[in-house]
Parts: C-alpha cells; sequence; structure tokens
C-alpha cells in the first residue's frame, strides 16, 4: 500500500478518464512500478530531476518559437517528466488504424488530383474536395513518384472520457514535432534512468535511420547515391531546432532557399567547390512559398523554378504538393468515407463527430448550439482560428456567427471532447492536465509508424489547448513493447478482478 501522503493521495481527476490513476493512490496497471519509484523518490527528488531535465533542454538549445512574443522568440519547450504509458495492445490498433488512414489518405490525393474517380462516383460530395482553399489545382495530372503524395506524416489523435482514441485531425503537409519526441526520450532516460530501465519500452531512436532511409529511396531512377537535403525557411522559423536536429543526424545538408539554384530544370546546392547536384529535398517550407515562379511572388525563401523541376522528374520533393486537401477540416469529417470508398474496410480509429458548416442542416445546428461546440476554420493549425463555446463570451460567439453566415464552407465544428487527463508534477505536488498524441508516419515501400508521438499537454491549469504556441507542453511517450500481465486492462485496473 502506498503511504498515506503518497503523491497521488488528494490527487482528483475531476470526472475525466485519467491516463494514470483509476483512482486516489490507484494507479492502472501499466503505472504500478512507475507511481511506486515516483513515491520512493518523493516530491523533492522528483523536483531536482525535472530541474535537471530542463537544464539539459536549455544545453541542448531544444528549443520553440512563438510569435509575436514580447519576452523573445525563443523558448525552452515545456516538459513533464511524468512518462505516459501505453499498453501493447492498444498502441497495435492504433498502429494498425493509422497504417489504414495514411493508405487510403495517399490513394484520395492521387485520384483527386489525378482520375477523380472518388469523384465522380460522388462517394464524397466534389463540390467539398474541389472547393477547398487549399486544393491545388495546378498540380492536376502531376505525375508523383511511386504514387506516394504524403511521406511524413502526424496524426493527432485524443482519448475520450471512456478513454477511447479518436482521430482529431490530419497533418499532411510539413508535420512539426518529432525532434521533441526524439529530445524526450533522450532526456528521460537520463533523469529517471533506473525508472527507464524495469520497462519494456518500445524504441523510437530509429526514426531518423527509416526517415533517411524513405528519402533516399525516393530519388530519381538511376540514381545510386543519391544527395538529400533539408530545406528550411530560415532561423526564424518556429521549428528551426527541427529543421537543424533532423538535418544533423541523418547526415544531410540543411539549406535555404538561397542555397539552391535550378538550371536547365535540374537542382543543384551552391557548395565551396563549385554546384552539386540534389536529388531529393525534403522541405519544410508551405506550397504558396516554395517557388516564386509557381507560388507567391514575394517568397524570399524559395527556389525559382523548384516546381518545373519537380515536375520534370529530375528532383523529388516530400511532401508532395498539394497534400493540404487532406489537411482540411472539412474533407477530415470525409476520411471514413474515404477509406471504404479505397479500401472496403470501416475505419479502425473513428473521427470525431463533424458538423460541416457548408451543408445547410448541420450550419443550423451549429448557429443554434455554438455555446456547446468547438468551431474551426478549415485551413488554420496550431490552435489558432477556434472558438472554444463553452469558454467563450457572447461577443465572440456573435463574431463566429456572422462568420459562419457569411463564409459557411469556411468551418466545421465539432462537440467538446473530454480530453484525458494525466498528472503533470506542479511544485511537487500532482495536478491533472489535458492531453493528446501526435504519433508520426511515413509512407514508402511500406508504411512505419514510429511506436508512441508526441504527447502534448494543456500545462495552463483548465486548458484544453495543447499546442505549444498556446502554452503546452510536452511528456515522453512509452509504448509497451508486451504487457506486464496477462489480463490486465488499461482502461479499468486488472480484466475480472
Amino acid at each position: 500500500m502506498p503511504p498515506a501522503e503518497s503523491l497521488g493521495s488528494n490527487y482528483d481527476s475531476n470526472g475525466f478518464y485519467d491516463e494514470m490513476l483509476a483512482g486516489p493512490d490507484r494507479p492502472r496497471p501499466g503505472y504500478r512500478h512507475l507511481y511506486d519509484l515516483m513515491n520512493r523518490l518523493g516530491p523533492a527528488e522528483l523536483q531536482r530531476r525535472h530541474g535537471l531535465a530542463m537544464q539539459m533542454f536549455r544545453n541542448h538549445g531544444i528549443t520553440f518559437a512563438v510569435y509575436p512574443d514580447a519576452q523573445g522568440n525563443e523558448k525552452v519547450f515545456p516538459f513533464d517528466i511524468i512518462p505516459r504509458v501505453i499498453s501493447a495492445r492498444t498502441w497495435a490498433k492504433l498502429e494498425a488504424g493509422l497504417k489504414q488512414r495514411l493508405t487510403a489518405l495517399n490513394l484520395f490525393l492521387d485520384d483527386v488530383y489525378g482520375a477523380k474517380r472518388i469523384l465522380k462516383d460522388r462517394a464524397v460530395p466534389p463540390e467539398i474536395v474541389l472547393s477547398s482553399p487549399l486544393y491545388m489545382r495546378e498540380i492536376e495530372g502531376l505525375p508523383v513518384p511511386h504514387g506516394i503524395h504524403c511521406h511524413i506524416a502526424g496524426i493527432d489523435l485524443v482519448r475520450d472520457d471512456k478513454g477511447e482514441f479518436f482521430v482529431l485531425e490530419d497533418n499532411l503537409r510539413t508535420p512539426s514535432g518529432i525532434s521533441y519526441v526524439l529530445a524526450n526520450r533522450h532526456v528521460i532516460k537520463r533523469v529517471l534512468p533506473d525508472l527507464f530501465a524495469g520497462y519494456p519500452v518500445r524504441p523510437v531512436e530509429g526514426y531518423v535511420h527509416e526517415l533517411l532511409r524513405l528519402l533516399r529511396w525516393l530519388a530519381p531512377g538511376g540514381i545510386d547515391d543519391p544527395t538529400v537535403v533539408l530545406l528550411t525557411p530560415g532561423l526564424h522559423n518556429a521549428a528551426y531546432y527541427e529543421h537543424l536536429y533532423l538535418a544533423k543526424q541523418m547526415g544531410i545538408e540543411l539549406v535555404e532557399g538561397t542555397d539552391l539554384v535550378v538550371d536547365q530544370d535540374h537542382v543543384f546546392m551552391r557548395t565551396t567547390h563549385g554546384l552539386r547536384p540534389v536529388h531529393v529535398i525534403y522541405r519544410r517550407l508551405d506550397d504558396d512559398w516554395l517557388d516564386p515562379i509557381f507560388g507567391r511572388q514575394e517568397s524570399l525563401v524559395g527556389v525559382s523554378g523548384l516546381v518545373n523541376a519537380y515536375r520534370a522528374g529530375h528532383v523529388v520533393i516530400a511532401n508532395g504538393l498539394g497534400n493540404g486537401v487532406a489537411d482540411d477540416k472539412a474533407v477530415y469529417a470525409l476520411v471514413p468515407k474515404i477509406i471504404r470508398y479505397y479500401l472496403g474496410e470501416d475505419p479502425i480509429l473513428p473521427n470525431v463527430h463533424t458538423y460541416l458548416c457548408a451543408d445547410p442542416n448541420d450550419a443550423k445546428y451549429v448557429l443554434e448550439h455554438i455555446d456547446q461546440l468547438v468551431v474551426k476554420t478549415v485551413d488554420a493549425s496550431g490552435g489558432y482560428g477556434m472558438l472554444i463555446g463553452p469558454a467563450s463570451t457572447a461577443t465572440e460567439r456573435d463574431e463566429f456567427k456572422r462568420r459562419i453566415a457569411a463564409h459557411p464552407r469556411a468551418f466545421i465544428a465539432q462537440p467538446v471532447v473530454s480530453l484525458s487527463v494525466q498528472p503533470v508534477l506542479d511544485g511537487g505536488r500532482l495536478r491533472r492536465t489535458h492531453q493528446d498524441l501526435r504519433p508520426f508516419v511515413l509512407s514508402g515501400q511500406d508504411v512505419h509508424v514510429v511506436p508512441g508521438g508526441l504527447t502534448r499537454v494543456a500545462l495552463r491549469p483548465g486548458s484544453l489547448v495543447v499546442n505549444s504556441s498556446q502554452g503546452g507542453g510536452s511528456r515522453d511517450t512509452w509504448v509497451m513493447a508486451e504487457d506486464e500481465m496477462a489480463g490486465t486492462d488499461e482502461i479499468g485496473e486488472v480484466a475480472n478482478a
């Protein structure tokens, strides 16, 4: 039995599904060793180790940027020392669902920019897809190597008040966060080595090898030793730390637009020894800024002529162009139909129920119940451009009603999901916080899901917004290679107990 004054003796989940504690001093099966060790260490020692972790983040420059910010752009990425534990059985379902989803979405992207069978068959409403502000008619018919448009995806998952996982949104353009997954693991293994050694945790360190293997595989035919580069907007981008980290770990060049030049539809990198051919570009720029000839003419971070070189087949861009249509939150609502159309299967991972304001009946419901819903713009990300109805003011709701009435296609709405919670260490005590999960998926010769992902934590008390730009942080995510004991149930305590 834990001592009377253990860390969780007065902990209150307030009715939310708590992933770590089924009740005060009642750790779920996967957390028992973790909970016991935390109590043995005690609040003071845990705080000391948390301080060591944050010092490691500072020393390694593990930062992100927020714009605008009165205290300066660069911030150390907030970190909680208590890891998240996901059972082998639960992960097996998540992994299968993510592979299914990315397979279907790549088929969808290849189809809507090609034959458009799904639209001609009206398996999904063509008007929803083709009216997306993220649909790029300029690339219709553009051949894509291996038919794969999205090579690197980050899929946001949430867990509800019953402990069930749902897909909240898809990120198929330039998803960020994998560097924090790797950094979190590096740090936790050093500040809690005695704990880490006692768990059969699946490794995440192989991601960099898998990513480089994928990028090299994408190279144009006939290239035995391709030159791969990572294209960054530059030092002031919010995810620059990640760009630098990944390029260094893969042993490839980190380049900006001015480092590349296109000649005769071939891409070259400027070096001290002259121009060097480039065959694969892992781009971390949005479509509009990638090539001033193709997109925004004022772009100073892109490469003139890059899209023509891509079109000619002399260079491969990962991720491909035009993936944003699959990120559109109105198209997100159609993904279950997309999966059924291309794969003939029911979705393994369900969507959060979504109201399309482009549908008059849905719009009427949203306007009448806006105080109970989360309203989002279809093309926004990062926690911006949304209204959380129950936490909103009458003025904010009236403003969103006007915007929905004026541009219904630009909005969707969802019920407020009672996001699962897990304690964070706060001043030597446990405090509940909401969290989500962003697993990363690589699509190439096969589909590879990194075991775990980025668990983002809403560190502000009472907040449901986990984005780092909105005050969120992260914690390490442990996927078990095997479950501790037969008959355990992650949602309950012990099956048939």
